[in-house]
C-alpha cells in the first residue's frame, strides 16, 4: 500500500500587528524559539518533500527548522497554501469585526461568510484542497512537510475528514503545532482513504516521528 503522509506545521507567532487581523498579509513570524525548532526537527522525516505558502512567515519557520537540524531544504512554495484573505478586515481588531459582522465562535466569520474585498473560509478550502491532491499524486509514497497557517491546515483537516468547511472550523491549530495527515492509496479493493495519525500536537524533545500504533 502506497501512503504518502503530510505533516503540516503552522508558522511561529507573529507580534508584530499588535493583536490585529493579518489573514492574507504579510508581516514577520517571532522566531526566537530556538528549543522548539530543535523539538520539531527532531519530529520530523529526514528525506521530505518541503511546502511552504507564499507568505515569509512561513519561509521564516521552516527556515528556522531546518537551522535548528542542519538541514538544506529548497521548499516549494505554493500560494493556494496562503491563509484565508480578509479583505476590507486585515488591520482591524476582532471586536471590530464582530460588531458589524457576524461571528463565529471559532474563527472570524462563518464559512460561506466573505469579507469585503476577501474570500470565505469555504473558499480556501478549495484552493487548498486542489493543491493536497496534486501534491500528494505527484509525491505519491514520500514525506510532505508542509509549513502552513491555521486556516490552511484546518483545511487540510476538513478535506481528509470529509467534513463542511464550517465544521472543520471547529479545529485548534496553534503556532508551532504538528498535524500529520496520512494518505493511504487505494489498494487491495479499498478506495483511498486519509488517517488522521497527529493533531495540533506541540513540539517537544521527547517525541519521535514513529509510526501510529
Amino acid at each position: 500500500m502506497t501512503v504518502t503522509r503530510w505533516w503540516w506545521i503552522r508558522h511561529a507567532p507573529v507580534t508584530e500587528t499588535n493583536g490585529r487581523i493579518y489573514g492574507a498579509t504579510d508581516p514577520n513570524a517571532t522566531i526566537e524559539n530556538p528549543e522548539a525548532y530543535k523539538a520539531l526537527d527532531a519530529m520530523l522525516p529526514d528525506d521530505a518533500v518541503w511546502v511552504t505558502s507564499h507568505l515569509k512567515r512561513t519561509k521564516q519557520t521552516a527556515a528556522a527548522i531546518a537551522e535548528a537540524g542542519g538541514r538544506q531544504i529548497a521548499p516549494l512554495e505554493e500560494a493556494d497554501l496562503g491563509e484565508q484573505s480578509f479583505g476590507a478586515w486585515h488591520g482591524l481588531t476582532y471586536d471590530e469585526v464582530n460588531a458589524f459582522a457576524d461571528s463565529h465562535r471559532f474563527w472570524l466569520a462563518p464559512a460561506t461568510h466573505r469579507p469585503p474585498d476577501g474570500e470565505s473560509f469555504a473558499d480556501l478550502t478549495i484552493r487548498v484542497s486542489r493543491v493536497i491532491h496534486r501534491l500528494t499524486d505527484e509525491n505519491a509514497g514520500r514525506d510532505i512537510i508542509a509549513v502552513a497557517h491555521g486556516g490552511s491546515i484546518r483545511a487540510a483537516l476538513g478535506v481528509a475528514l470529509e467534513l463542511t468547511p464550517e465544521d472543520a472550523l471547529k479545529f485548534a491549530t496553534e503556532n508551532l503545532s504538528l498535524t500529520r495527515l496520512d494518505h493511504h492509496a487505494a489498494s487491495g479493493g479499498h478506495a483511498p482513504v486519509w488517517r488522521v495519525t497527529w493533531m495540533n500536537r506541540p513540539p517537544a524533545s521527547d517525541l519521535t516521528t514513529g509510526q501510529p500504533a
